[in-house]
């Protein structure tokens, strides 16, 4: 998986994830998908942001929370 559109730097936003060194997070990106936005409708809110940011940011969104299983051991 390549997130070459994914970009961490302290002096933005906090060092949160975002897209391409810009002042838009990946949970900004992710939130708007989650609440019904497609993909047209954010890019006409953020002209700037291209489809591959969005589907970057899913991808990246998916890759952190994806489960991993840990043996449980009984006392």
């Amino acid at each position: 998986m390549t997130l070459d559109r994914i970009t961490f730097d302290p002096n933005i936003m906090g060092g949160k994830p975002c897209i391409r060194g810009m002042r838009v997070t990946v949970g900004t990106l992710v939130g708007l998908v989650a609440s019904g936005s497609t993909f047209g409708d954010i890019i006409a809110a953020y002209p700037y942001i291209e489809t591959d940011d969005i589907k970057q940011a899913l991808s990246y969104a998916a890759w952190r929370s994806d489960e991993i299983e840990v043996p449980f051991l009984a006392a």
